[in-house]
């Protein structure tokens, strides 16, 4: 069984910056492509930013020049660096992974989430 576990959400105040990080434990064969997720209250869960297995970016609108994604394939972690935070920043972060594992279905591509990390950023 695949496990991603996200860790380093906190409260900070606008302005300030948090790292989040991702890990993936299990067993598996390799992870594809990674990317953060964010979820406010009443609202849908929306992509934050993308990251492919030769380090190719993508960022939502909302977080370019603030959000920095990146990770480690030697460590299975990938990490989200969120700087300038704004009150509207205020979401829990999930973590998501395109993981190669041998699952009851076969061996391919399956999809993974987190279970989630709270982020509150106060005015």
């Amino acid at each position: 069984q695949v496990q991603l576990v996200e860790s380093g959400g906190g409260l900070v105040q606008a302005g300030g910056s948090l790292r989040l990080s991702c890990a993936a434990s299990g067993i598996f064969f390799s992870i594809n492509r990674m990317g953060w997720y964010r979820q406010a209250p009443g609202k849908q869960r929306e992509l934050v930013a993308l990251i492919t297995s030769i380090g190719s970016t993508n960022y939502a609108d909302s977080v370019k020049g603030r959000f920095t994604i990146s990770r480690d394939s030697a460590k299975n972690t990938m990490w989200l660096q969120m700087n300038s935070l704004k009150p509207e920043d205020t979401a829990v972060y999930y973590c998501n992974a395109d993981v190669v594992a041998a699952q009851a279905t076969g061996i391919r591509s399956y999809n993974f989430w987190g279970q989630g990390t709270q982020v509150t950023v106060s005015s």
